[in-house]
């Protein structure tokens, strides 16, 4: 895995580039000489962030026989519509 660091400047000049090389490694991206974003492909992101757990995904799991879920009520959007007869 390699890791490329660039400056703010040269990622805005170069940006697919750095989209290349996130591909291999994450791109650290500075700002006034302090780490402050890191570029990295989804696949690597994926693997940091545990993957997406869709809803029927984690309905499904097993070992699970219920699954307690409350739908929020939602008030104030709806009102009596004014008739005039």
């Amino acid at each position: 895995m390699s890791v490329l660091t660039m400056t703010s400047r040269e990622f805005n000049q170069s940006t697919s580039e750095a989209k290349k090389a996130s591909l291999t490694g994450p791109v650290f991206i500075t700002d006034r000489g302090k780490p402050s974003y890191v570029l990295l492909s989804i696949d690597e992101y994926r693997k940091l962030a545990g993957g997406i757990t869709t809803l029927a995904n984690a309905l499904a799991q097993r070992g699970e026989d219920e699954v307690e879920f409350e739908v929020p009520r939602v008030g104030g959007f709806f009102r009596e519509a004014d008739l005039i007869v």
